[in-house]
């Protein structure tokens, strides 16, 4: 029994080894097979760009050997081999190519051109390596819709923001003044796109007429969006005036009318009208007087320049008359001198 012991040990160790070797090789050769991740040449990024722009997509190899370097798009048609481009689409461009580098441009990216790209390297194995292009759509509007364009004080109003079709969906944020508020958003999706609606409940003061409030977009592809609206708030005074940033709250119902305030308004009217009267008629008269007393100034000095003697031919020789007898006399003699006179020219 100790003979038959001794040389089974070494025919099971002998009989174990020729087992192994193919299982070994076998390993060995699916490991050549499958294509390496960290350890292969291949280097690429993902890419992330805005819709209407420009992206680049690089495959490098760390160590080149000269082999061809191609490039394949989502549906695994060939962009370019080396420097030729097979792929009738003039979007894509030739960047840089050299041994070591294939850079390519794709120029107004729409959504259409979303997904894997694909950079191989021909070696012994292949190698391949794949780059992901996403495609960022900015909010194509923003409205702000507000219940009631005037809320009265102490009401509480629905605001809601809109930010429609972009990819990815918005965040919504809001702010009255300077102060952010927490509104409640819901997304829905229509294809590809995303359309946003938040929801402000929002109770007003006095305080908050004329404050803006504000609708912020947080989005990849867009900074600075917002919009806002101004609130409008009717509150009323502690005096009858109405409220100089607001407006004077008017009645719910006919019994909260008061009719003594009606008639005190009513007679301040009366009265406001009747002082405006007394102020056109003074203004009527005082024009008139004026106009008067510069009518007779303009008379005054008109008679003025026209004052003065008048001498008549009358009584001529009366001067050199000792008494009015003898002047008269003289006088119609002297008007029968200058008849004859006139008679001895005839």
């Amino acid at each position: 029994m100790a003979g038959r012991a001794q040389p089974s040990g070494p025919a099971g160790s002998g009989g174990g080894a020729p087992g192994l070797l193919p299982l070994l090789l076998l390993l060995l050769s699916a490991a050549a097979i499958i294509p390496r991740g960290d350890g292969q040449n291949l280097v690429t990024e993902d890419v992330t760009v805005v819709e209407g722009d420009v992206a680049t997509i690089s495959c490098r190899v760390k160590n080149s050997d000269d082999s061809v370097i191609q490039l394949l798009n989502p549906n695994r048609q060939t962009i370019y081999f080396r420097d030729f481009r097979p792929l009738k689409d003039s979007r894509f461009q030739l960047v840089n190519f050299s041994n070591s580098e294939l850079r390519v441009s794709l120029t107004n990216v729409s959504i259409s051109d979303e997904g894997r790209y694909f950079c191989q390297l021909y070696t012994d194995p292949p190698q391949e390596i794949y780059t992901t292009i996403t495609v960022l759509v900015p909010p194509r509007n923003l409205v702000i819709d507000i219940e009631k364009e005037t809320a009265v004080e102490g009401e509480e109003i629905e605001l809601n923001c809109t930010a429609m079709a972009s990819r990815p969906a918005t965040t919504i944020r809001w702010f009255k003044g300077n102060k952010e508020l927490t509104g409640k958003s819901e997304v829905e999706r229509w294809s590809d796109m995303y359309t946003v609606t938040s929801q402000l409940l929002l109770k007003v003061g006095r305080e908050d007429d004329g404050v803006p409030v504000i609708c912020l977009v947080d989005h990849p592809a867009v900074k600075d969006l917002q919009t806002q609206r101004y609130l409008e708030v009717m509150y009323t005074t502690a005096t009858t005036e109405p409220a100089v940033h607001g407006f004077t709250q008017l009645p719910n119902s006919a019994e909260e009318l008061d009719y003594g305030d009606l008639s005190d308004s009513r007679a301040g009217e009366e009265g406001a009208i009747r002082s405006v009267d007394h102020a056109v008629v003074g203004g009527v008269v005082a024009v008139v007087v004026f106009a008067m007393l510069c009518l007779l100034i303009i008379l005054g000095r008109y008679f003025a320049r026209h004052k003065g003697t008048y001498f008549t031919h009358e009584a001529k020789g009366a001067d050199d008359a000792a008494d009015a007898d003898t002047a008269i006399i003289n006088a119609e003699g002297g008007q029968n001198n200058s008849e004859e006179k006139k008679e001895y020219f005839i």
